[in-house]
């Protein structure tokens, strides 16, 4: 049942995407990943600042939400421009609620860092959909991250037995993090093949490697969080996966990096 479960949001999830994606407009797409953004800062909340206060939370959501809220600009430099701010509303917050905070520099600490991981990192999609070729970038991306996921998996299983970092995350092997990074290699070659025009292929599975390590990074990255509060999932809204925030885990550490990328010409020939 669980199995089940876990398979049929899975791809409800996959084909909700990939609709948005290919066929959703900036303004749509833009309302809906930030959406998605205020529940992942959400379940972030909950999961590191338990013990405070729903305002204390709330403070923490809003800041976080201001890097998606800007990136509607499509402007890379006024995401960055707008964080400053977001702190400095974080730290009057805690200065005008001193007093009453168990532990003001936990509050400042952990909120300061849901501002970067969710809110910043998150906000990098809706800016790689507001280049040119936004759309065929995203789903060249969301392929690596199936292609990654898919092969560490079963690779992992088939053939797994030395543990990758089995004290933030037991169950990933070197085995499987091998099987993710050829798995991204491949899904990303076979999809260049279709979204772009005069790429080159180097280029395109070294990006294809950069992006698969940086995905387990950001996979890893969760995991020390959720192993330091001692919880299993960041949330329950998605049966058989847990929360948003366990979904876009690579998704926030690669898109910065696929930005940057393409922003800067790394990569090309869409």
């Amino acid at each position: 049942m669980f199995a089940m479960k876990r398979l049929i949001t899975g791809l409800l999830l996959c084909a909700g995407w990939f609709l948005l994606v290919m066929n959703g407009s900036f303004p749509l797409f833009w309302v809906v990943v930030s959406g998605m953004g205020a529940l992942a800062l959400y379940e972030y909340g909950t999961m590191v600042l338990v013990d405070c206060s729903p305002s204390v939370k709330l403070a923490g959501l809003v800041c976080g939400l201001l890097p998606f809220l800007t990136a509607f600009s499509g402007s890379a430099e006024n995401v960055a421009a707008v964080l400053p701010l977001a702190l400095f509303l974080l730290v009057g917050f805690v200065i005008i609620r001193y007093r009453s905070l168990g532990d003001p520099f936990m509050v400042l600490s952990r909120s300061g860092l849901g501002i970067i991981y969710v809110g910043f990192c998150g906000a990098n999609l809706i800016l790689i959909r507001h280049q040119p070729g936004g759309v065929a970038w995203l789903l060249w991306l969301t392929g690596i991250t199936v292609g990654s996921d898919s092969f560490a998996y079963y690779i992992g299983r088939l053939l797994g037995k030395r543990k990758l970092c089995p004290a933030v995350s037991p169950g990933k092997t070197v085995a499987g993090f091998v099987g993710g990074l050829v798995g991204s290699v491949t899904v990303s070659v076979l999809l260049a093949e279709v979204l772009f025009v005069g790429h080159d292929q180097l280029q395109i599975a070294m990006a294809a490697a950069l992006l698969s390590c940086v995905g387990v990074l950001g996979d890893l990255c969760e995991s020390v969080i959720k192993r330091a509060m001692a919880v299993k999932d960041s949330g329950s809204i998605l049966p058989g996966h847990g929360g948003i925030l366990d979904r876009i885990d690579s998704l926030l550490f690669t898109a910065p990096v696929l930005f940057s990328l393409v922003r800067f010409g790394f990569l090309s020939g869409t």
